[in-house]
């Protein structure tokens, strides 16, 4: 079962139950023109891939999502553009809470990275499938939550008390998030060390585990 959303152009597919890697970012976080750049070289190519009708053309639309994220995280990370209000302990320590106080409630967290422009975050859903006797429905309930109302508590309430503290009014985030459902246990562990490794990778620390705001669950350790 899917919830299927179209925002920027981009299909953002959400099964039922799966799990998510999603990154955000602050409004601020990058020049027009960078973003501008990048999305045509990627509707350009996505283009030429649907044009040339090849059998594994679905699987090269994913490999070139998947490229195309790469080049817009490593401008995020090189950068470094706009006021970075994740810097800012008080400020991180806002979407950190904001991250927990929905564990266990509508997902299982499982790993984040809070850089200074951005969020990449990682958590499991099949525990809004689960019922009191321990048994996975095959369908949806009526209280699911789908993973854009739940990125919409994620950062509706970070925002609006970020902007208390930094005594600020306006737009906080993004409006949109680059989603991502985990397709097997490779790619999960791929990506967990994609987003412990973000802060290694951006040369602010030599070790992740140095960086304060990185998370993940004891399991992983």
């Amino acid at each position: 079962m899917y919830k299927i959303l179209y925002k920027n152009r981009l299909p953002h597919i959400a099964p039922i139950g799966a799990t998510f890697f999603v990154t955000f970012r602050l409004a601020d976080s990058l020049p027009v023109a960078i973003i501008q750049e990048l999305e045509e070289a990627f509707q350009q190519t996505c283009k030429e891939i649907k044009e040339s009708k090849l059998p594994n053309y679905k699987e090269r639309m994913r490999d070139e999502r998947k490229r195309h994220f790469g080049e817009f995280d490593h401008q995020l990370d090189a950068l470094r553009y706009g006021n970075c209000y994740l810097q800012q302990p008080d400020v991180a320590e806002i979407v950190a809470k904001r991250l927990h106080e929905f564990d266990k409630v509508h997902y299982n967290l499982q790993a984040y990275c809070i850089m200074p422009n951005h969020v990449h975050v990682l958590f499991d859903t099949r525990l809004q499938l689960l019922t009191e006797d321990d048994i996975y429905l095959k369908a949806a309930p009526p209280h699911y939550v789908q993973l854009d109302f739940m990125m919409q508590l994620i950062k509706g309430g970070s925002a609006r008390f970020a902007n208390q503290v930094l005594n600020r009014k306006g737009t906080f985030w993004m409006r949109d998030s680059y989603d991502h459902y985990v397709r097997n246990e490779r790619e999960w562990g791929n990506i967990v060390a994609y987003i412990l490794n973000n802060p290694v990778k951006a040369n602010l620390v030599d070790d992740w585990q140095k960086w304060q705001f990185s998370y993940c669950t004891s399991e992983l350790e």
